[in-house]
């Protein structure tokens, strides 16, 4: 649901193929076309590492927290066709979407969207929600920017994407651990500031987490952290190699480009 940067080129088209208002952006080298909002939130590299960071496999089922337009979904279906996976979105126009590029990219059959906010998912009265404790693996890209700390986008939907409240971290982490089955995974990415509070979130709820830092560059600080924590596990954490992005010259690194062009998973276990 979230990302500062674009995984892909974009372009708008006519009216008469798509509405002005959407781009066409193609991810994993142009395997998937997808429909975004041209002037909304986009979704770009952080949900393509995320997807690839899920260790799926098979038929399994998947719960994403914010399926936003399907970016990560999708992209995690490419790799496992077989998959069947149900996200939370609040955003009734990104749901649309993601239904719509569910189509488009011939997975219609494994993604099911449920239109509601992640609040509802814990709620025990609540009508449609996915079954806590079903899901082999759960994945989210939360929010990045806390209300009190950045300026609001004039965007509505692009504000709501982006900002959150102190409690809210909270409850991604709480959904995500409901949903999945004991043993199954959980994996979030996020900001690297981030990290502190998001560990002191998972680690009574998961154990064997895994910290993996994507770097911009070599020698640079990681910018973005992926987290993957196993439901009920008591194996201490462990700190990975992560991932650098770019070269000297700007180009993708090879180990980023089997990620973002050839789809390939990033193997945390």
């Amino acid at each position: 649901m979230q990302s500062d940067v674009t995984a892909s080129s974009h372009t708008p088209h006519p009216a008469g193929h798509v509405p002005a208002s959407l781009t066409e952006d193609g991810f994993l080298g142009g395997r998937l076309k997808l429909l975004q909002p041209e002037k909304g939130f986009r979704a770009g590299i952080d949900s393509v590492f995320l997807a690839a960071a899920v260790p799926c496999a098979g038929s399994e089922s998947v719960f994403e927290a914010g399926i936003g337009t399907g970016v990560a979904a999708l992209c995690l279906l490419a790799r496992c066709p077989a998959l069947h996976l149900t996200g939370i979105e609040l955003g009734e126009r990104y749901a649309l979407l993601c239904e719509q590029n569910a189509r488009r990219s011939g997975f219609e059959a494994g993604v099911k969207v449920i239109r509601a906010d992640l609040r509802d998912a814990l709620r025990k009265d609540a009508i449609a929600m996915p079954v806590p404790g079903s899901f082999a693996h759960a994945m989210a890209n939360p929010p990045y920017h806390e209300d009190c700390r950045s300026t609001p986008s004039p965007n509505p939907l692009k504000a709501q994407a982006h900002a959150f409240g102190p409690a809210d971290l909270e409850l991604w982490v709480k959904v995500l651990h409901a949903m999945v089955a004991p043993r199954g995974t959980v994996t979030i990415i996020h900001k690297a500031e981030m990290l502190s509070r998001l560990l002191r979130e998972m680690e009574d709820r998961f154990g064997d987490i895994r910290v993996a830092p994507l770097h911009p560059r070599q020698g640079a600080a990681a910018n973005r952290v992926i987290v993957q924590g196993v439901k009920g596990s008591r194996a201490p954490m462990q700190l990975l190699h992560g991932l650098v992005l770019h070269d000297q010259s700007g180009r993708f690194t090879p180990e980023a480009e089997a990620v973002l062009r050839d789809g390939a998973a990033w193997q945390l276990r």
